[in-house]
């Protein structure tokens, strides 16, 4: 049994606290009723899927998930907000008895198979490898390790900018 007071204890404590942070940010995120403050709550979880980066020894893909994402994507989404039109705000319609429930399953289903996936896996260790953090380091990570990760943020960003002109392509009205 694993005492709290022990390093495996605090660092559980600290992962728990982790993904507490980020499955709290991604609930304001969902049941934000202004959009503000559901952009707040993905801030908000954005900042712990970086905790749980930085948890997993990747430090590097930690720092671009928060410069990329709560850096850039969430102000790019505020600043379409800002320059969008703000007209009447349209209601959502009466929602449906059977949508949570069925969302609920859905989402224990894929938890339950991740789940077993996860435990029935043999898992290989991770080859331990000193950097040092220089350009030159980083620079060979970028190309050789995290050249994919590099690509799919860069990817996400450019969307996000293409959405943020979609909405703000109208502008505020004159009127």
């Amino acid at each position: 049994m694993i005492s709290l007071f022990t390093a495996e204890g605090l660092a559980g404590l600290v992962f728990l606290f982790i993904v507490a942070v980020t499955i709290g940010g991604a609930l304001i995120a969902v049941n934000s009723i202004r959009l503000p403050r559901a952009i707040t709550g993905l801030a908000i979880s954005f900042v712990g899927v970086a905790g749980l980066y930085y948890f997993l020894n990747s430090p590097f893909v930690a720092v671009m998930e928060m410069l990329i994402y709560v850096g850039a994507v969430c102000v790019t989404i505020v600043f379409a907000i800002m320059l969008a039109d703000p007209g009447d705000e349209q209601r959502v319609g009466r929602r449906s008895a059977i949508g949570a429930p069925v969302a609920f399953g859905v989402g224990a289903l894929l938890f339950w198979g991740l789940a077993l996936l996860g435990i029935n896996t043999m898992w290989p260790a991770a080859a331990a490898r000193v950097s040092d953090g220089s350009v030159k380091d980083i620079g060979h990570s970028l190309v050789t390790t995290y050249g994919m990760v590099f690509e799919l943020i860069s990817l996400v960003l450019l969307l996000a900018i293409i959405g943020s002109l979609v909405l703000a392509r109208a502008g505020r009205s004159k009127s």
